[in-house]
């Protein structure tokens, strides 16, 4: 806050100079990070970021890349989130990976003091949501070996009537 009670704005590439030396140094558990696709950017405008999803979900151990743009309103407007990788979530669009904000709330209710770090990490989150762990999918309650042995099951009886 200034001396007369006003916040500070920082200006846009500060803001992004910070998120880049953040996104570089690795967050938290190395599960998520970020940075620039091309350091000759001079606007800073393209990111990738990249979530390892989280263990007990359907998502365990892939990797997943996201692509992030931000236009010159971000911070003031969150950046346009798509996924690179292929996923299933109920707030990204099967089609074309993007993030819908209508169903995905920290784009719909952005703030200016939110950043890349924590829209990869509420994805993550996201991921980790009860609709998205193992024994919630179309196998109803079965654990993880229960739902590779269907697996298998099926590949063998798919490999016996090709016979």
């Amino acid at each position: 806050m200034t001396s007369s009670g006003s916040p500070v704005i920082v200006p846009r590439n500060f803001r992004l100079l910070e998120e880049l030396e953040r996104g570089e140094k690795g967050i938290g558990d190395g599960t998520v990070s970020y940075g620039m696709d091309d350091g000759e950017d001079v606007f800073m405008r393209s990111w990738t970021g990249t979530i390892i999803g989280p263990n007990n979900s359907v998502h365990e151990g892939r990797i997943y890349t996201v692509k992030l743009f931000c236009d010159k309103d971000y911070p003031d407007r969150p950046p346009s989130v798509r996924f690179h990788s292929r996923i299933n979530m109920t707030s990204v669009n099967q089609e074309t990976g993007v993030v819908d904000p209508r169903h995905f709330s920290m784009l719909a209710q952005w703030r200016r003091e939110y950043t890349m770090e924590n829209i990869l990490t509420e994805l993550k989150r996201e991921m980790a949501a009860p609709s998205n762990r193992v024994g919630s999918s179309e196998f109803g309650d079965w654990t993880r070996e229960h739902v590779q042995w269907r697996v298998m099951l099926s590949a063998a009886q798919e490999v016996i009537i090709n016979m």
